[in-house]
């Protein structure tokens, strides 16, 4: 993988060729498991008795976003000695994208009794917090925590969740776009309709759009057996497409990817995984950083003892940039001269 930059939170209102430093996008997991193993008995007891105590990780699906953040968060737990199978138990599961799946996981997590779930993804942090409103809930990759109903106020939770945010920087990325291509007309949208983060993001959008006379359409999908069709529909109809951090989309990259570069639609993209896997260009959110982000916050609870009620809900402080050279050199996208340290060079290219 290429290097990326750094784009710090203070300077997002200026212009995209500020300068940027140099950040490291993380690592993925290639765990892959749909049922909850046991884990052993009851944490509560074990805590009191001194043994390890269990955290659940419950992730929605596997793409190389989600990945990084569970790595990030388990990265910060090791950092500050905590070790899974040493003083700590750790339980992953991966619900594949089904909702059924999800569901099962939480009440094993529940049932099981465990000291603390970090929920990576909206629907996995929904899942688990409508099983349980005892048990310590960190989420990370989620948009917004009240609007996906987590939290009563994003300031104040007032309930057992708390985590980190990926809200994108949309309008830098719209800047971006077009800097990078500026005889756009219409923008294309896609995403995945049952997602409150991506129909959020998808809003914020449309709203910047209409402030600048920039037309739009969509298409919007329920899995990713529907993205084929959906990218084939839309590149007739735009000049460029965005992709909020969609969990569908994300995990269909390769797929968008061959049908836009064929039409030569450039794609803009929540986030710098998706640009690895063949979109054209991001200033998005570091998902290693938010799960890393959200692993101190756990161990404020681990440690602490601090209550997650009280815990404001927190956001990046810095994002990736970066451009994909060899999908800019395929769709005949010219990069600017200021703008050409940001390229990439992807290993899959």
């Amino acid at each position: 993988m290429g290097k990326f930059r750094k784009f710090a939170a203070s300077v997002l209102a200026m212009a995209i060729t500020l300068s940027f430093a140099a950040c490291n996008s993380g690592t993925s997991s290639n765990s892959s498991s749909t049922v909850p193993s046991n884990s052993g008995g009851n944490s509560s007891t074990a805590s009191s008795t001194g043994e390890k105590k269990q955290i659940g990780i419950i992730q929605l699906m596997d793409h190389p976003a989600l990945n990084a953040a569970h790595d990030g968060f388990v990265a910060a737990l090791e950092e500050k000695g905590y070790k899974d199978g040493e003083n700590i138990t750790i339980v992953y599961q991966n619900g594949q994208g089904d909702t059924n799946n999800l569901s099962t996981i939480a009440d094993k997590f529940v049932g099981d009794k465990v000291d603390l779930v970090l929920a990576i993804a909206t629907p996995a942090a929904q899942a688990v917090a409508g099983k349980t409103k005892d048990i310590p809930i960190i989420a990370t990759a989620v948009t917004d925590f009240a609007e996906a109903g987590l939290v009563e106020s994003n300031e104040k939770p007032n309930t057992n969740v708390s985590g980190t945010n990926d809200m994108n920087p949309i309008e830098a990325q719209f800047d971006l776009m077009f800097q990078l291509c500026p005889e756009v007309k219409t923008v294309g949208f896609l995403y995945n309709s049952s997602e409150d983060n991506s129909r959020l993001q998808v809003e914020i959008a449309k709203a910047l759009l209409d402030t600048k006379g920039i037309q739009y359409v969509e298409r919007t999908v329920a899995s990713t057996n529907d993205v084929q069709q959906a990218t084939t529909s839309i590149v007739t109809e735009c000049d460029a497409i965005y992709l909020p951090t969609d969990n569908v989309f994300a995990s269909s990259m390769p797929i968008v990817s061959a049908i836009t570069t064929e039409n030569k639609i450039p794609v803009i993209c929540g986030e710098s995984n998706m640009v690895d896997n063949g979109g054209l260009a991001t200033l998005g959110i570091n998902y290693y950083n938010i799960g890393h982000q959200a692993g101190l916050m756990a161990l404020r609870i681990l440690e602490e003892g601090a209550a997650v009620a009280d815990m404001p809900v927190e956001s990046s402080t810095d994002y990736d940039f970066c451009i994909n050279g060899p999908v800019a050199e395929a769709i005949g996208i010219t990069i600017p001269d200021d703008l050409k340290q940001y390229i990439i060079t992807p290993a899959a290219s």
